[in-house]
């Protein structure tokens, strides 16, 4: 895969942005046990202007929110981010039994004595890492309201019954948030005061071809335009309440791809990686006639990828 520095340039991200960056990873150098944190991409997120707002964000000190609807990219751009900045990530998926001190930390006897176990707020803040709040919106505003004084101008976080920890100048949070999940509400004015919000836009048409191109080197052209089609087909249904945004589902569109490079048939790989995604057998039934008219369901690997496979 290409260096993202490299790919970035070649989008035509702004050069001094970049360099900014450079200048960044020097001043904020990674501890060794925690470079294993450091991600590596599999795939790169596509968008020159997203990036470009992003990155000025975080260089100016922003937490940063990736807000909108699936199919975006915001979890991709979040790991990219971390891996340009050179920053250690930490994860934080939100659920109704996450809690101030699952973020933070808490006492936990380890066999001998009662001792602090950190959690992955703390560690993000203390190693200078960047934290994904994936699916934000979902948290309780008790577990929220913890980071406050994290999020603003203050940059400390208070662990009871020890002591105050200055969050480290190179740490910076990134949330995630979709509209309409199950479960999912709006997030309180205090809260969305201390990010600098960022609305993630369906990826261009061009954007995606290039993303196919890239994770499918041998893919041929017009299997390329095919499934860029039947991507939008499914968003186009879905924005008119056709079908659920369940089968809008890209990872599950790459996914179909590599099983057909593997041998299944477009047809059952479809199936399993969009089609199924969604419970209702009625709706199944339209999503797959909107497969079937724009895709033949037998196709084989020789029909979708050239016979010299590329590793990509």
């Amino acid at each position: 895969m290409r260096d993202l520095e490299q790919f970035l340039r070649e989008e035509g991200v702004s050069g001094a942005l970049l360099d900014e960056v450079a200048r960044f990873r020097e001043q904020y150098s990674t501890d060794d046990s925690f470079r294993e944190r450091i991600p590596a991409p599999a795939c790169f997120y596509y968008g020159k202007a997203v990036w470009e707002k992003a990155i000025a964000a975080l260089l100016c000190g922003e937490n940063l929110l990736l807000a909108g609807p699936k199919a975006t990219g915001k979890n991709v751009l979040a790991g990219n981010l971390a891996h340009l900045f050179a920053r250690p990530l930490w994860n934080v998926s939100f659920h109704v039994n996450v809690d101030a001190a699952y973020l933070i930390g808490s006492d936990t006897y380890d066999g001998t004595k009662v001792v602090f176990r950190p959690g992955p707020v703390y560690l993000c803040a203390k190693r200078g890492g960047f934290g994904v709040l994936d699916e934000i919106n979902m948290a309780r505003n008790e577990a929220l309201a913890v980071l406050h004084a994290a999020l603003d101008f203050r940059r400390v976080i208070d662990v009871a019954g020890y002591d105050k920890i200055d969050v480290s100048p190179a740490a910076r949070l990134i949330g995630t948030m979709n509209y309409g999940y199950a479960g999912t509400r709006d997030l309180n004015e205090a809260l969305c005061s201390r990010f600098a919000i960022l609305d993630m836009p369906l990826i261009a048409r061009n954007d995606l071809l290039r993303l196919l191109g890239d994770t499918f080197p041998d893919m041929k052209e017009t299997m390329r335009l095919q499934f860029a089609e039947l991507f939008y087909e499914l968003e186009r249904k879905a924005e008119s309440a056709e079908v659920s945004e369940r089968a809008l589902d890209l990872r599950g569109l790459l996914d179909a791809a590599a099983l057909i490079r593997k041998g299944v048939s477009s047809g059952d790989a479809l199936e399993m990686c969009i089609v199924n995604k969604t419970f209702d057998a009625y709706e199944r039934g339209l999503v797959m006639d909107v497969i079937r008219a724009r895709l033949p369901l037998d196709l084989d690997k020789a029909a979708v990828f050239d016979k010299t496979e590329v590793t990509s």
